[in-house]
């Protein structure tokens, strides 16, 4: 009889646990078989290089790629052949790099946008409050139209989205990119936040330092394999780590 290669569901103790990821790009092995996990309220860091593997992760954790070998299991359902859409509807909302919002509607319209899947208005209601307390500029211009915001409100705007979705776990690509150094400093405050309020937070991040400063655990990815991990504050002093992603 012929070896199956479906891999058999084992319950995880973990919020999200990844075994032996396997992604393609056409003929291309973007993830080698990668491994790892996140617990409940911990922030968790992925950092490497361009190229490294880093977003492909997080895509694929949800829905945007489909495995070609491994295992997800977020909130011990197997997440490798959930579609994108009912993703959020698990309590696992995506953040990607570049914010993608609806620049044509106003703050407010998309910050409802994030809520379509929730049913309770009052729940609806306190998300939001929760949004504005924690981004009281997205109040103070929620009838503007997206478009006109500055950068680092779009990203305070996408963020917010996010958490309209009431997740349990947040995934973060590139929250940083293109901001000033006072909004890149005021962002990770906001993801620190996210943990106060009961959130799960994965990261992706280029400013490792920022990234490992903030983090419980850091997982460093290297075209396509993860080649070391540990504790944040243990990787920050770690010299090979300094001197590949800290520029020290």
């Amino acid at each position: 009889m012929a070896k199956s290669n479906k891999t058999e569901f084992v319950p995880s103790e973990h919020l999200l646990e990844v075994n032996d990821l396997q992604v393609n790009y056409g003929v291309i092995r973007a993830l080698k078989g990668i491994s790892f996990y996140v617990d409940r309220g911990e922030i968790v860091s992925l950092i490497g290089a361009n190229g490294a593997g880093k977003t492909t992760t997080l895509h694929t954790i949800t829905g945007l790629l489909r495995p070609v070998g491994g295992q997800m299991i977020y909130a011990n359902q197997d997440l490798s052949k959930v579609p994108a859409h009912k993703v959020v509807s698990m309590g696992l909302v995506h953040v990607p790099e570049g914010r993608r919002i609806f620049q044509s509607l106003s703050v407010y319209e998309n910050l409802r946008m994030g809520a379509y899947s929730q049913k309770d208005k009052s729940r609806i209601e306190e998300n939001m409050k929760l949004v504005f307390s924690l981004f009281p500029r997205l109040e103070e211009r929620k009838k503007q139209m997206a478009g006109t915001l500055s950068g680092g409100e779009q990203q305070m705007l996408a963020m917010g989205r996010a958490l309209l979705s009431d997740p349990e776990m947040v995934v973060l690509d590139e929250p940083s990119m293109g901001l000033s150094p006072l909004l890149v400093s005021e962002v990770f405050d906001i993801i620190k936040t996210f943990r106060e309020n009961g959130k799960t937070v994965l990261l992706v991040e280029q400013n490792a330092k920022k990234a490992m400063s903030i983090s419980d655990r850091v997982y460093v990815l290297e075209t396509g394999s993860i080649i070391k991990e540990g504790k944040a504050s243990d990787l920050i002093n770690d010299e090979s780590i300094k001197k590949a992603y800290l520029g020290e």
